[in-house]
């Protein structure tokens, strides 16, 4: 049985159970113009209709006694949140309030009482950022109301220049821990290293359900493989238009476009309203696969009303409107027509299926052969040709042992390394430290993709070494990006109306684009809120305000040790690197702490041993005299010892030198 099968024969695991689910109170709402059973009151919980919801995408015919609603069919026994038992909107959820007045009013209805929730967030719904906002990557965010959390995206960041040693870096999820009984799974936009890096890492201290698109959960079943966390971990595929019940919320996946395939925004229903959160996405009229987003959707969702609109806005500095995929395709015929003689490889993205297919079916025009290198692009080749986002023509792909069999003018290279990473194909290309590939002068190289911020001189470094190897390296017009300009932003808004924008997805810069863009589309300016990681920001149909802040940030991952390394292991790594080390190393008896033998300096980083002779015999000397004073006043307690050494040489290299190396003083027990 396929995973869309066990989706819909298998009750969800991670929602509430009968108990768990509050009662909501219906003082404050408008009341019922009939008698209701107690079996409509429940929750659909407690009905015994399990607890997942996936619903095709809102087109089928409403069968008698069945209610149709927003592609979802429901008994008429069953509640959805944020409805009366008589079906009607309460708060915020999509009705006005001018309209519910008027509805109010044909039926000799009361007004619904206006709802404010207390300032502990009672009553409300909370969107607490737990990263993504103050940097480029590790986006994971928490969407919670009353006993239900519910968590969007669980990406990792990859480490900055001052952090040595360092292999990746995930979010901080103390909140949820401590939580974790209102956890009720993981909602995944797309299969991105930043959205779903971090999943295995987290998923072995939150054991909850993950929810995604097709291409999405089978790049998260690969990692999940390599973590041996298959067994242990429920997966469930969504399909667009689909939605699933979260205890007190409801997820529904649109259709949008990005630079990888399967991406979602997520329509999230709760008791006060709907909050939308788009993911990363772009507006693509003439995709390479699949459908265009669901612009229709955005509509709809946009005259029910919105309460809150959450925003990508990595492109929001930028004018005008995302160029389509398509047009790098046009790009790479004219590269391949102009260098019919010349081998081309061409660097990009792994996970741009939609750019790898365009360059296979470019050299499959000029019959050329194909060859995949680096370890992650062989890795989602893999995956999508086994799921079908890929369709490579019979006899096109080669291994690479295959490349010294055809001439070079016959061949492309896909490969790795755009961003200027040290270990990836392109750059090992590059350094002559490749096994299998080497740059030959005359090959043409194209650079596929625009250097994330940070990594430019890392790229420049790598373009430089293919030039000097006698290579061509073509950059211009052979990228777009996949994310939303401002024009394209500017018609999400317009379709939608939110009565609140929180910008997402960006550093301060960006999202402070994107909230004066809000404000320019109608957005009241009080009503555009920027907040920071580990904000608490409530919300009702009146307000939008933060009320808390909770334990947020980096863990850093070196290695195997998740969580080991902290300030002050960088700090120290730091150190080490600008300033090198001391060591002092010196033996005293165990009992009388009369001197055996040294002080013996050894010096790594710090000065070349062989050329600083004299130097080092100086150190020396003042390294005895500290070592002696302290025995002729009979200090006898080592760390006292340690420090004065300390102390003493510190203060020579300083004077002499103006360095500050690490001092490391061993004593050791006979």
């Amino acid at each position: 049985m396929n995973l869309e099968e066990k989706q819909n024969t298998t009750k969800m695991e991670g929602g509430a159970s009968e108990g768990q689910q509050p009662v909501r109170k219906t003082q404050n709402r408008r009341p019922s113009t009939g008698k209701t059973s107690a079996k409509s009151r429940m929750p659909k919980e407690q009905t015994g209709k399990g607890q997942e919801s996936q619903e095709e995408g809102g087109r089928r015919k409403a069968s008698p006694g069945t209610r149709q609603n927003q592609g979802s069919t429901r008994t008429r026994g069953e509640q959805k949140p944020g409805r009366t038992s008589t079906g009607e909107r309460s708060g915020n959820t999509g009705v006005s309030r001018q309209s519910s007045a008027r509805i109010s009013r044909d039926m000799n209805l009361p007004a619904p009482v206006k709802r404010s929730g207390r300032k502990d967030g009672t009553g409300k719904l909370k969107i607490i950022p737990l990263g993504g906002l103050e940097r480029i990557g590790m986006n994971i965010t928490a969407f919670e109301y009353e006993d239900s959390i519910i968590i969007v995206d669980c990406g990792l960041a990859f480490p900055g220049d001052d952090m040595l040693g360092i292999d990746l870096v995930i979010p901080d999820v103390s909140y949820l821990k401590q939580n974790f009984d209102k956890v009720k799974g993981f909602v995944i936009t797309h299969g991105h290293e930043d959205h779903i890096g971090a999943l295995p890492y987290i998923l072995q201290q939150l054991n909850v359900p993950v929810y995604g698109t097709k291409l999405t959960i089978a790049l998260i079943e690969h990692k999940l493989k390599e973590h041996n966390l298959m067994k242990n971990t429920k997966r469930k595929v969504v399909k667009h238009g689909q939605s699933v019940n979260l205890g007190s919320l409801r997820v529904e996946f649109i259709r949008t476009n990005h630079s990888i395939q399967d991406a979602s925004a997520l329509a999230i229903f709760s008791p006060v309203g709907i909050v939308v959160h788009t993911g990363d996405f772009k507006i693509d009229y003439t995709p390479v696969f699949g459908d265009t987003i669901d612009l229709q959707r955005f509509a709809e969702l946009g005259k029910k009303g919105v309460l809150a609109l959450l925003a990508d806005s990595t492109n929001a500095t930028r004018p005008g409107f995302t160029m389509s995929e398509r047009t790098v395709g046009k790009t790479f015929d004219t590269i391949f027509s102009e260098h019919v003689n010349q081998r081309i490889i061409v660097a990009t993205f792994a996970s741009n299926v939609d750019r790898v297919q365009q360059i296979v079916n470019t050299a499959y025009k000029n019959g050329r052969k194909v060859v995949v290198e680096g370890r992650s692009m062989v890795t989602v080749m893999e995956i999508a040709s086994q799921h079908g986002y890929i369709k490579v023509p019979e006899g096109t792909l080669i291994d690479i042992e295959q490349l010294k069999n055809y001439p070079p003018e016959k061949t492309v290279l896909i490969t790795t390394g755009s961003q200027g990473e040290s270990m990836a194909a392109l750059s090992r290309m590059a350094s002559s430290t490749h096994k299998k590939v080497s740059i030959m002068p005359g090959d043409v190289v194209i650079l596929s993709s625009t250097p994330i911020p940070g990594n430019e001189k890392a790229v420049s470094n790598v373009i430089n070494e293919l030039s000097m190897k006698g290579a061509r390296v073509i950059c211009q017009d052979t990228h777009v990006s996949g994310h939303a300009c401002q024009e394209d932003l500017k018609l999400v808004y317009s379709l939608i109306h939110p009565k609140f924008a929180i910008p997402i997805h960006g550093e301060f810069r960006h999202r402070m684009a994107q909230k004066e863009l809000a404000e320019f589309m109608g957005v009241p300016k009080d009503n555009a809120v920027l907040v920071s990681s580990g904000d608490v920001v409530a919300l009702d149909g009146e307000s939008c305000e933060v009320i808390d802040h909770v334990a947020c940030g980096g863990i850093l991952v070196d290695g195997l040790g998740v969580g080991d390394v902290g300030n002050i292991v960088l700090r120290d790594r730091q150190n080490l690197a600008q300033n090198g080390i001391i060591v002092v190393v010196l033996t005293l008896e165990k009992h009388s702490n009369q001197l055996l033998a040294g002080p013996d300096i050894v010096s790594r980083g710090f000065v070349y041993v062989r050329e600083s002779e004299d130097l080092l015999d100086e150190a020396h000397g003042v390294v005895s005299e500290a070592v002696q004073d302290c025995l002729d006043r009979h200090v006898g307690d080592w760390g006292k010892i340690k420090n004065i050494i300390k102390d003493s040489l510190s203060d020579f290299l300083w004077k002499r030198m103006k360095r500050n190396p690490v001092i490391l003083p061993i004593i050791m027990e006979v």
